[in-house]
């Protein structure tokens, strides 16, 4: 397989706006405000209209309704309106089917959505810094997917039969193969568009959270437990989505009771429909 053309391939991915880019930066700024959030958005047309549409929407069941930016803002804070606009600037490079992992159209970004609220849903129990950070990198862990599915698809069975004699993971067998994972091609695609170094590492390691259990870092055990809750319920599992392994430890060092995870499930599927709807409003149906 020719790694180099693999490699090349990102430059099929629909590029970052000029607006994304700024709000990418403020949101890797920890001294940054809501004013900085609504100065860029304002100027943008596309982006507002999307931002009031999903702020209108049943996910968030305001009581008022919302049209203007300024006040999105004051209702929902900077954390779910940076969510909410980083959404709709990846939602394009998501929305097309993956074959090679056997995900419909709308599959990968449905489940990339689901993982990411889940994942803040989890974050804000543990007053994790800089959610809309950690909520981005859920988002976009499997960026690397849309650019490897055609690949994967050529050499789907030789994967298979290395998941199921060689007791490889789906990442494992997809190196030995094409020479790359998922997750390296992810984190290079977010190292082409400029993301926070920190965003890179999470995206690199989003299937290794053991590596990173050394560290004083919680962001890649809260997203790898967001993807597992998802995988439990019956979310965006595709052709590899059994074939990873399962590290306990890992949940265990979240301190997580069962009684929160229960929840953190149950308020998940209450809002199921209104998460269906915010997928279709972020991907501009």
């Amino acid at each position: 397989m020719d790694l180099e053309k693999i490699i090349n391939n990102i430059d099929s991915l629909s590029p970052v706006s000029s607006t994304g880019t700024k709000i990418m930066e403020i949101i890797s700024n920890p001294d940054s405000s809501l004013g900085e959030i609504v100065d860029v958005i304002k100027y943008d047309q596309s982006m507002t209209a999307n931002l009031l549409k999903i702020c209108n929407s049943s996910f968030f069941s305001l009581r008022e309704k919302v049209v203007s930016v300024r006040q999105a803002v004051s209702y929902l804070g900077m954390n779910n309106i940076a969510n909410i606009v980083i959404m709709g600037n990846f939602s394009k490079n998501f929305r097309s089917s993956q074959d090679g992992y056997d995900l419909n159209e709308g599959e990968l970004w449905k489940y990339s959505v689901s993982s990411a609220l889940i994942a803040q849903n989890l974050a804000e129990k543990r007053n994790i810094k800089n959610i809309p950070r950690l909520f981005t990198s859920a988002l976009l862990k499997d960026i690397g997917k849309v650019v490897l599915s055609n690949y994967i698809k050529d050499v789907f069975k030789q994967i298979e039969l290395r998941v199921q004699e060689n007791g490889m993971t789906f990442l494992e067998a997809e190196k030995d193969i094409l020479g790359i994972d998922h997750a390296e091609l992810g984190a290079m695609v977010a190292e082409r568009w400029s993301f926070n170094p920190e965003m890179v590492f999470i995206i690199r390691n989003h299937h290794n959270p053991i590596n990173i259990l050394i560290q004083d870092n919680l962001s890649i055990p809260i997203i790898y437990l967001a993807d597992s809750i998802c995988m439990m319920i019956g979310i965006g599992g595709g052709a590899d989505g059994l074939a990873y392994r399962y590290y306990q430890e890992v949940v265990d060092r979240l301190n997580f009771t069962d009684v929160e995870l229960q929840k953190t499930i149950a308020d998940f599927w209450e809002k199921t429909k209104a998460v269906e709807e915010m997928v279709n409003l972020s991907g501009g149906r």
